[in-house]
């Protein structure tokens, strides 16, 4: 049986944006590394920054870096539950 969470998709929360395996942000104003920051988490590999936020490459809106996470499954079971509580 498969886990809910391995489902995940990774989006922006403004424009439904998939980020590419190519995409890059830089940490500004720290150290300046460029990586990917969906493969960690929105942690700096360089110096150790967890941040927050995330700035789209497509439609560069900034959006809280947890609200790129989606769980279908999980969201589509949570809402037949509330459907049925009403």
């Amino acid at each position: 049986m498969s886990d809910a969470k391995d489902k995940q998709e990774i989006y922006c929360p403004r424009c439904e944006y998939r980020p590419k395996d190519d995409d890059r942000w830089d940490c500004l104003p720290s150290c300046g590394t460029t990586w990917h920051t969906f493969w960690t988490g929105g942690v700096c590999p360089g110096c150790g920054v967890k941040w927050p936020k995330t700035q789209c490459p497509s439609c560069d809106k900034i959006s809280p870096h947890g609200e790129w996470y989606r769980h279908p499954e999980k969201e589509q079971e949570e809402s037949k539950e509330k459907a049925l509580e009403t």
